[in-house]
């Protein structure tokens, strides 16, 4: 690599890193809702599908047109957007901030972030191939990581409740689900305008459920500007940033950055909402990370071998 590429490449670390950022710290700002504010994680995470979707769909359209209506042209591509926002991004966003309801932003998002586990292990099963080294070692990182994290060490004790724990691997199966049902769909077209009009279907759809029109917790000026952080930075300029970031350094590099995003989410909840997070729980939170490291390197090496059956 010469100097000036990477030079050139600078932005796009930067765009990758400050997307991760983002993320993570509207975990926080969303825990501080939940316990400070008393907002109910439902009514949240519609208003942000609905606000955020909203937005992302006028980008689209400013960048392209009428291709932003593209998608719903035939009815498999229809039927495909649906399913990807009634039940995919409904349930990616629900499981993770009810699981932040259940206990922090930093396990929360740590337990999302084996997500990357199910994806491998789906493609295994797809395409009959055996994982390769690196991936089981991701796989024992992982588990080994959830372990410390949930239980400190102690095959007698939960430090977070079994509600917790659970909502934390759905929220992991549901990012699965979320990264691998809309493949389809993003070789097709932009990820601004799938992403936009997922969003809006799914907080359009789950409204049905949670009636956002009625006021949820406490409105005072520090709820309006968590509630504003989640929107615009956790959700509209987070996911720019990252698509940017990708069309610059690649989708590896900006994925294994945006590992960044557990960290991001436990420093803030230990500085700002003073959540306790012991040494061991960060030595979990870095097995984890070496787990997402794994896997996102491994997509370059992976030679596949027949699976045996």
């Amino acid at each position: 690599m010469t100097q000036a590429t990477a030079y050139q490449k600078i932005p796009g670390i930067l765009m990758a890193l400050c997307s991760a950022i983002f993320w993570g710290i509207s975990g926080t700002c969303a825990q501080f809702l939940f316990e400070e504010k008393n907002l109910d994680p439902a009514w949240l995470v519609t208003w942000r599908l609905i606000i955020g979707g909203s937005i992302l769909i006028l980008f689209s359209l400013s960048q392209e047109r009428k291709a932003a209506f593209s998608v719903w042209k035939k009815p498999i591509h229809i039927l495909q957007i649906l399913l990807f926002g009634i039940v995919g991004m409904v349930a990616v966003q629900f499981t993770y901030f009810y699981s932040i309801s259940l206990s922090n932003s930093a396990t929360a998002t740590i337990l999302q972030y084996i997500g990357p586990v199910f994806v491998v292990a789906f493609y295994a099963v797809k395409n009959r191939t055996w994982p390769i080294t690196t991936e089981y070692l991701a796989l024992i990182l992982a588990l080994s990581g959830i372990f410390l994290l949930v239980t400190h060490g102690s095959f007698d004790l939960l430090v977070i409740s079994k509600d917790a724990l659970l909502w934390g691997i759905l929220s992991a199966l549901a990012l699965a689900f979320y990264t691998i049902q809309p493949v389809g769909l993003l070789r097709l077209f932009s990820p601004a305008a799938i992403t936009g009009w997922g969003m809006l279907i799914g907080g359009i759809t789950f409204s049905i459920f949670t009636q956002p029109w009625s006021l949820s917790g406490l409105w005072d000026g520090e709820t309006l500007l968590a509630f504003a952080y989640i929107i615009l930075f956790g959700t509209v300029l987070s996911f720019y940033f990252f698509l940017r970031s990708v069309s610059i350094i690649g989708a590896t590099t900006a994925s294994l950055l945006c590992s960044v995003e557990p960290l991001s989410a436990a420093l803030t909840a230990v500085f700002w909402l003073e959540v306790s997070f012991l040494g061991i729980d960060w030595i979990g939170t870095i097995l984890i990370l070496i787990t997402v490291a794994l896997l996102t390197w491994s997509k370059k090496e992976k030679k596949t071998k027949p699976m045996e059956i």
